[in-house]
C-alpha cells in the first residue's frame, strides 16, 4: 500500500486519475531513454579522440590537459544541479541538459589546438554533468516509487548507449570527418529529446505521500548521513575512473600500444560497453540475490583483475577479454553506490555522490596522461585496478550502512 500511494500520487488528478498507461512506466521509458542517449553521445566522442587529437597536434600531456576541461565543467555544474533539482524538478533539469548536452558535443571538432579544445569542452562538460545528476535523481525518485532495486538497468541503457555509440564510432571512423560525425550526434540528441522530454515535462517525479505509511517528511541530513554519502560517493569516484580511463585511452592504448587497427582500436570500447550492459541488465537480480555490500566488493575485485589483464597483456585479443572482464566488475558498483546516496539524502546526496563519482570518470583520463607521460600507458591503466581495489575495501567497510535507512535519516526528498 505505501508503494501504491506512491505511485499514485505521480498520477494527474490524484487516487483515481487516468489509469489506461501507468506514468510509472512511461517514466521509466522515458528516464531510460534520456540515460541511453547520454551514453551513446559520450562514447560517440569519445571514439574521436584519436583523431582530434591528431587534429589539433596535442601530445599526450596536453591532450590529458585539454580533457581537463570536461572535468572542470562536470564538477561545477554538479555542484549546484542538486538545487536545480528541487527547485525546478528533475525532469525540466533533465530535459534542459539533454538540449545543451547534444549541441555542445559538436565543439570539439571545430577546434585546432589544444587550448580551444580545453575551453570548448568545458561546456561539453558542465551539459555532461547536469544530465547525470539530474537524471540520477529522478531515477532515484522513480526506484523509490516502485521498491524495486532497478537502479542498474538505467545504467545499464547507458552503456548500451555508450556501446551503440562506439560501434557506429568504429564503422564510420574510416570515412567520415570528425566534424561531420559529431554534427550528425547533436542532430540525432536534439531529434531523441524532443521525442522522450515532453513525458518527462508532462509528469513530475514521484514523491511519498505526506502521513503516508512508512513514509517521512524529507529532513535535513545530519553529519552521520553525510559521511555516509561521502563515503558512497567515494566508491563511485573509485570505479568511475576506471570507466573514463578506457573511455578516453582505451581505444589508444589498443592502437598505439598493441598496434591494433583503428576499427578494432574503436571496438574495444565498444566491448566494454557490451559487458556492463550485460552486467547491468542483471544487475537488479543480482542485488536481490547477493545484496549491496557482496555486489560491491565481488564487482571491485573482478574489475580489477580484469584491468590488470587488459593494461598488461601483450595482444589484442587478450586485452581486449580485459576490458570486458573489467566491464563485468565495474557494472553495477557505480548505480549501486550512487543509488544509495540517493536514498540516504534525496537530490542533494545523488549531487554530492555524483560530483564525486562522474569527477573520478573524468579527472582519471587526464590523471592517465601525466602518467604515461612518466612512465607508460599500460603502467598508466593499473591504476584502474588499484582504485577498484580500493572500491571492494572500502564498499566492505560500508557494509553497515545499508542499515542506515532504519534510523529514519534517510527518506528520499522530493526535486
Amino acid at each position: 500500500m505505501p508503494q501504491l500511494n506512491k505511485l499514485r500520487t505521480a498520477l494527474p488528478g490524484g487516487p483515481g486519475g487516468n489509469t489506461t498507461a501507468p506514468p510509472s512506466a512511461r517514466l521509466r521509458t522515458a528516464l531510460t531513454v534520456f540515460f541511453a542517449l547520454d551514453g551513446f553521445l559520450f562514447a560517440g566522442w569519445v571514439v574521436r579522440i584519436p583523431a582530434i587529437k591528431h587534429q589539433t597536434g596535442a601530445s599526450a600531456a596536453a591532450l590529458g590537459l585539454a580533457l581537463l576541461g570536461v572535468s572542470a565543467g562536470a564538477v561545477v555544474t554538479m555542484m549546484f544541479t542538486g538545487r536545480l533539482c528541487r527547485r525546478f524538478g528533475s525532469h525540466p533539469v533533465t530535459v534542459v541538459c539533454g538540449v545543451l548536452l547534444s549541441l555542445a558535443i559538436a565543439l570539439p571538432a571545430q577546434t585546432s589546438s589544444a587550448l580551444a579544445l580545453g575551453l570548448v569542452l568545458l561546456v561539453f562538460g558542465a551539459a555532461y554533468g547536469g544530465m547525470n545528476v539530474a537524471m540520477n535523481s529522478a531515477a532515484v525518485d522513480l526506484v523509490a516509487a516502485l521498491g524495486r532495486p532497478v537502479m542498474p538497468g538505467f545504467h545499464a541503457a547507458f552503456s548500451l548507449g555508450g556501446m551503440v555509440g562506439a560501434g557506429l564510432g568504429g564503422l564510420v571512423a574510416g570515412g567520415l570527418s570528425p566534424a561531420t560525425h559529431l554534427l550528425a550526434l547533436t542532430a540525432a540528441g536534439l531529434l531523441v529529446t524532443a521525442v522522450a522530454g515532453p513525458v518527462l515535462l508532462r509528469h513530475p517525479a514521484p514523491r511519498p505521500a505526506v502521513g503516508a505509511a512508512g513514509s517521512a517528511p524529507p529532513r535535513r541530513p545530519d553529519g552521520r548521513t553525510r559521511r555516509l554519502v561521502v563515503l558512497f560517493g567515494v566508491i563511485a569516484l573509485c570505479t568511475a575512473y576506471g570507466e573514463g580511463a578506457l573511455a578516453d585511452w582505451g581505444a589508444l592504448h589498443l592502437e598505439q600500444d598493441l598496434h591494433a587497427h583503428p576499427g578494432v582500436a574503436a571496438a574495444g570500447y565498444s566491448l566494454f560497453a557490451l559487458a556492463m550492459t550485460a552486467g547491468r541488465l542483471s544487475g537488479t537480480a543480482l542485488l536481490e540475490r547477493l545484496g549491496q555490500t557482496r555486489t560491491l566488493v565481488v564487482g571491485g575485485v573482478t574489475a580489477a583483475a580484469g584491468m590488470l589483464l587488459g593494461s598488461l597483456a601483450p595482444t589484442t585479443w587478450a586485452a581486449l577479454l580485459g576490458f570486458a572482464v573489467t566491464g563485468l566488475g565495474l557494472a553495477n558498483v557505480f548505480p549501486v553506490a550512487v543509488g544509495r546516496a540517493g536514498e540516504l539524502a534525496g537530490a542533494g546526496g545523488v549531487a554530492a555522490a555524483s560530483t564525486l563519482g562522474y569527477g573520478g570518470m573524468l579527472l582519471g583520463p587526464p590523471a592517465i596522461g601525466f602518467l604515461t607521460d612518466w612512465f607508460s600507458l599500460p603502467v598508466a591503466l593499473t591504476t584502474v585496478a588499484l582504485l577498484a581495489v580500493a572500491a571492494a575495501a572500502l564498499g566492505y567497510a560500508a557494509r553497515n550502512a545499508t542499515h542506515a535507512r532504519a534510523t529514519g535519516l534517510t527518506a528520499p526528498e522530493g526535486p
